[in-house]
């Protein structure tokens, strides 16, 4: 299996949708910008979120196989997604792409 980096590349979050939707919670998520996990043998990174990882995992799956071109040609290179986590208040995009290490 091929070895699959996860960088985080972008985050955003969306006040207005948290004030007018979103219950008060006192711990929100902890990736930062250039932040960067390796998943080995399509599992889980420790410290990446179950929900960011839920959002990725059959991608990850799939470029550790050794697949890739999602959506016949979505991405420049083959091997590679953009991927966001599924929080609707606070996403966080990741550039999933297969390494070698």
């Amino acid at each position: 299996m091929k070895k699959v980096k996860i960088t985080v590349l972008k985050q955003t979050e969306y006040s207005d949708l948290i004030k007018e939707y979103e219950n008060p919670i006192k711990h929100t998520c902890d990736l930062k910008i250039g932040d960067v996990f390796i998943s080995y043998n399509a599992q889980k990174p420790k410290n990446l979120c179950n929900s960011a990882w839920e959002s990725m995992e059959k991608f990850v799956k799939t470029l550790a196989d050794g697949g890739g071109n999602f959506f016949d040609g979505w991405m420049k290179n083959k091997y590679s997604a953009m991927i966001s986590c599924n929080d609707g208040f606070r996403p966080v995009s990741f550039y999933l792409e297969t390494i070698q290490l």
